[in-house]
C-alpha cells in the first residue's frame, strides 16, 4: 500500500510540474518581447523537464529548483498590475461612467463612431441621459467570425423615448497590439467596457467587419431590464475606478454578463445554471432559449433564422435614426 501511494503522488506531482511548466512558458512567452520571450520560455520548459526526471530518478535538486524558479515566477506575476494609464487604440481610448439622479442615467464617454471601414472612420465621444422609466427590455446581439463555437456578445437596452443603449465586454487593446485568446490567460490585456450607439457597435460588426450577426430579443420585463441596467451601471463604475484584467476564460464577454444577470436574477425568481454554452458563446443562444430567457414559440432554428440581421444592416445606412427598428423588423419578441 505504502509503495502505491508513493505512485500515486508521484503521478500528482508530475502532473503539477506539467501544468505549471505549460502556465510558466505561457506566461514568459506572452509576456517578454520577442526573442527574450521565447527563450525564458524554452528555459522554463527544460527546468519544468530537468524536475520531471529528477522526480522519477530521486535527483530532489532538480525539482526543487524547478519549485524555486516557479516560486519566482509567482512573485512576478503577483506584481503585474492592470492600468488606465496606456496608450490605447481610438475606439477603447475612453471608458464609460454613469451617474444617477433619480430615474435619470446620465452616460459619459459613450461612443458614437460611424465606421466606412476598421480603419476608416468618424471619432465621437458622447454624452447622453436615458429615464429608467422608459426604458423597455432588453435584447442581445452574438456576432461570429469564426465558424459557430465563438461569438461575441453584445447586450442591448431599449427605450420607448431614444435609441438603444449597448453594453460590450472588450480587451482594451494598446496601439500596435494584437489579440490573442492565448496571451488572454497572462495579464496581457486590461478588461474594457464599451457603451455605445447601436449605430455604431452593431454596425461595425455587420458591415465594417462583415460579421454573421444575430439578434435575439429576450424575454424581460421593463423592471428586470431595469435591474439588469443597474447592474451594469454599477460594474461599469467600478471598472473605471479600478483597473482588472481581461481573461480568456473567467472575464470575457460572456462571463461578465453571467456574474451581472446572476446579481439580479435572485430577484426576477429565474434560474440560472451553469453550462458550458456560458464558455462557448456562439451556442449561448440554445442555452437563453432552455433557461426561458428567449420566445418558447419558435423552434431555435427557426429563431436564429430570424436573428440574422447582417444583410439587413448592410442595406441601412448607420446615419439612419431608424436603424435600431430597422434591424428588429421581423425578429419575434421575446414572449414566453
Amino acid at each position: 500500500m505504502s509503495r502505491l501511494f508513493f505512485v500515486v503522488l508521484k503521478l500528482l506531482l508530475m502532473l503539477l510540474i506539467l501544468g505549471a511548466t505549460l502556465w510558466g512558458a505561457g506566461l514568459l512567452f506572452f509576456r517578454l518581447p520577442g526573442a527574450m520571450g521565447v527563450v525564458a520560455a524554452l528555459g522554463f520548459g527544460l527546468a519544468g523537464l530537468a524536475g520531471l526526471i529528477g522526480l522519477w530518478t530521486q535527483e530532489p535538486r532538480l525539482p526543487l529548483g524547478f519549485a524555486m524558479l516557479l516560486v519566482s515566477l509567482l512573485g512576478w506575476w503577483a506584481t503585474l498590475a492592470p492600468s488606465h494609464q496606456r496608450d490605447w487604440i481610438p475606439e477603447l481610448a475612453h471608458l464609460p461612467v454613469i451617474s444617477r439622479d433619480g430615474d435619470v442615467l446620465t452616460v459619459s464617454n459613450q461612443r458614437d463612431f460611424r465606421w466606412r471601414t476598421e480603419q476608416d472612420y468618424d471619432q465621437r465621444w458622447e454624452t447622453r441621459r436615458y429615464d429608467l422609466a422608459k426604458i423597455t427590455g432588453t435584447d442581445v446581439f452574438l456576432s461570429y467570425w469564426t465558424g459557430e463555437a465563438i461569438a461575441h456578445l453584445l447586450v442591448s437596452f431599449t427605450f420607448s423615448d431614444q435609441a438603444p443603449l449597448t453594453f460590450s465586454v472588450e480587451i482594451r487593446r494598446q496601439q500596435g497590439q494584437d489579440y490573442s485568446a492565448l496571451a488572454g490567460f497572462f495579464r496581457s490585456y486590461e478588461m474594457a467596457y464599451v457603451a455605445a450607439d447601436e449605430r455604431d457597435i452593431v454596425a461595425l460588426r455587420t458591415n465594417a467587419r462583415r460579421e454573421d450577426t444575430r439578434l435575439y430579443r429576450i424575454n424581460a420585463s421593463p423592471a428586470q431590464s431595469r435591474d439588469l441596467l443597474l447592474a451594469y451601471a454599477r460594474d461599469i463604475n467600478d471598472l473605471a475606478a479600478r483597473p482588472r484584467w481581461y481573461n480568456t476564460l473567467t472575464t470575457n464577454c460572456t462571463t461578465v454578463v453571467f456574474h451581472l444577470v446572476g446579481q439580479v436574477a435572485p430577484a426576477w425568481k429565474f434560474s440560472l445554471p451553469l453550462d458550458p454554452r456560458v464558455l462557448l458563446s456562439g451556442y449561448l443562444a440554445g442555452y437563453l432559449q432552455q433557461i426561458g430567457a428567449l420566445n418558447q414559440h419558435v423552434p431555435l432554428a427557426e429563431l436564429t433564422r430570424l436573428a440574422r440581421i447582417s444583410d439587413k444592416a448592410r442595406t441601412l445606412s448607420p446615419d439612419d435614426p431608424d436603424f435600431s427598428a430597422k434591424i428588429r423588423e421581423g425578429v419575434p419578441a421575446g414572449g414566453p
